[in-house]
C-alpha cells in the first residue's frame, strides 16, 4: 500500500494492478481507494491477468496519441480528451486515474441519464462491488471539488446510480 501511495504521488496516470494473495474485501477496497486501477488475487488465471494488463496498456497507448476535435467531449465546463485521457474543469486540469476517467466519460455520454453501478463498472472495465464504485465516485467528486468548490455536476440517484447534470 505504501508503494502504491508513492507511485500514485509520482503519476496520476501510471497504470497499477495489484496482484496479491490478500483477498479480503477490506484489502481490495483499500487498494482501489488509494488509486490502483485493478486488484487481482493470485488465483487469477494467466489469460485473465494478461487480458487485464493488455487493457491497461491500451489505455496508456491512447495517452500518447495527439488529440483531434472529434476526440474531445465538452459538457458545459467539462472537457474530456478521449485520446489523451485527460479531464479539464473550467480550463483547469483534473487529475483522474484511468478508472475514474472512464467513469466520468460514462456519465457524461448522456447527461441527465442515470447510470447504474453495473453500467459504470462495465464502461470502466472494472469488476468490483457496489461500495467500491461509490468510493470511486466520492474520489472523483473530491478531485473536481479541489478545482472548483462549487462543483455539483454528479448527482446521486438513490437506489439507482449516478448521473451527470447538464450545465
Amino acid at each position: 500500500m505504501e508503494l502504491l501511495r508513492e507511485l500514485r504521488a509520482l503519476s496520476e496516470t501510471l497504470p497499477i494492478i495489484f496482484l496479491t494473495a490478500r483477498d479480503s474485501d477490506f484489502d481490495l477496497v483499500a487498494g482501489l481507494r488509494l488509486g490502483a486501477d485493478d486488484y487481482l488475487t493470485k488465483d487469477v488465471s494467466m489469460p485473465h491477468l494478461l487480458a487485464r494488463i493488455a487493457a491497461l496498456f491500451r489505455r496508456v497507448d491512447v495517452l500518447s496519441t495527439p488529440g483531434h476535435a472529434e476526440d474531445i467531449v465538452v459538457r458545459g465546463h467539462l472537457e474530456l480528451d478521449l485520446k489523451r485521457m485527460t479531464a479539464r474543469w473550467r480550463d483547469k486540469p483534473v487529475e483522474l486515474t484511468l478508472t475514474e476517467f472512464w467513469m466520468v466519460n460514462a456519465l457524461v455520454k448522456y447527461p441527465g441519464h442515470v447510470k447504474s453501478r453495473d453500467q459504470l463498472m462495465s464502461e470502466a472495465n472494472l469488476v468490483v462491488d457496489d461500495s467500491t464504485v461509490t468510493s470511486h465516485i466520492k474520489r472523483i467528486r473530491k478531485k473536481f471539488l479541489a478545482v472548483d468548490p462549487d462543483f455539483d455536476a454528479i448527482d446521486t440517484v438513490y437506489g439507482m446510480g449516478y448521473r451527470w447534470m447538464a450545465s
